[in-house]
């Protein structure tokens, strides 16, 4: 969150491009996330902060372009150290979704504060972790094939189903897009996350669709 001056850094996520399990299959924009992200050390948060966070809000004011608003940095950690993949001026899709349920404070008030140069407050739930996995279409990323039906999914105050490329149909939701919907549970854990996703979306119906049956590994196997 930038107010053009300063910065307020969100929780880290770690994002999952490739299509199938293993890092394998073409890149996408996402197949599933998690939070926090173990590889986002205190060593790389301070890094962050000084080389890239500040220095790009800096920059910009330095232009007379001074950005209020949202910037999701995409990083790519290297041998060498974080580097810049994007910026995006919005939220990070499918970040978002593991990021925005650990906020407590007001996302709204918050959001006003910032724009009319008031002093904003955001709060997260540092004790918790969320995991999220994406149902994408057969095809995604290239031959999309829509029409998939999708199912009724139970969730819990502490779950959330997040629909993106979907369609109303006499029959009910359909896919309409290659990335569908995003499951999302927060628990104590990254496993007990991600447990509990896969509990929910291993019961469903999903012929037409597919997902990763690996997401949050990486956390697990550090």
């Amino acid at each position: 969150f930038v107010d053009g001056e300063t910065n307020r850094i969100m929780p880290s996520s770690q994002n999952h491009k490739r299509a199938l399990a293993g890092d394998q299959g073409l890149n996408t924009g996402g197949m599933g996330t998690f939070s926090p992200s173990p590889f986002y050390t205190k060593e790389v948060d301070e890094f962050c902060k000084k080389y890239i966070y500040q220095p790009s809000v800096d920059a910009m004011k330095k232009e007379g372009r001074i950005f209020k608003g949202i910037i999701f940095f995409g990083l790519m950690l290297t041998e060498d150290g974080p580097k810049v993949l994007e910026y995006n001026a919005r939220f990070g899709d499918p970040e978002t979704e593991v990021v925005l349920p650990k906020l407590t404070s007001d996302l709204g008030a918050g959001i006003s504060a910032l724009l009319n140069g008031e002093t904003p407050e955001f709060t997260w739930d540092n004790d918790n972790a969320t995991l999220g996995v994406v149902l994408a279409a057969d095809g995604y990323p290239v031959d999309v094939i829509k029409g998939a039906a999708i199912p009724e999914i139970p969730v819990d105050e502490d779950s959330h189903v997040y629909y993106a490329g979907v369609a109303r149909s006499e029959e009910g939701l359909v896919a309409n897009s290659g990335r569908v919907l995003l499951v999302e549970t927060s628990a104590a854990d990254i496993k007990a996350a991600q447990d509990k996703v896969y509990a929910i979306i291993d019961q469903l119906d999903t012929k037409g669709m597919f997902y990763r049956h690996d997401i949050g590994a990486k956390a697990l196997n550090i």
